[in-house]
């Protein structure tokens, strides 16, 4: 299942050349995130509720554009491999149809034990299952 979330680049978002400065793909990425993790049918807040927290583990960003400012852009998130305790999404950040970044993320299941195995319903739901 996919989600997608979409925002106007702010111009503190930008360097002085009106370029968007990388660190805020990894921001972006974070915002659609939300958007995945509730098209699950699972929102942040009852996650957290549950004693269920997705922490990020690791991330990786591949350019091929940059944004600007006055551009709008578009992050779409599609679920990757999902592990026993892990889900790695993809965020893909587009201005238009033109491609910018390509945002991989892996969230690790973290309870109040430590790493744990997503719960049941948890990992039915980011399967498709």
């Amino acid at each position: 299942m996919a989600a997608r979330w979409s925002s106007p680049v702010r111009y503190v978002e930008c360097d002085q050349q009106g370029v968007v400065f990388n660190a805020h793909y990894l921001t972006w990425a974070d915002e659609a995130s939300n958007a995945w993790w509730a098209a699950h049918g699972l929102p942040w807040d009852e996650l957290v509720a549950r004693g269920v927290d997705p922490v990020v583990k690791a991330s990786s960003l591949e350019w091929s554009s940059s944004a600007r400012f006055g551009d709008t852009v578009t992050v779409d998130a599609e679920t990757g491999k999902v592990g026993r305790t892990s889900v790695t999404v993809r965020f893909t950040v587009r201005v238009g149809e033109r491609l910018c970044c390509v945002v991989s993320t892996t969230y690790v299941c973290l309870t109040e034990a430590g790493k744990a195995p997503w719960p049941d319903d948890v990992r039915a739901r980011i399967t498709g299952g």
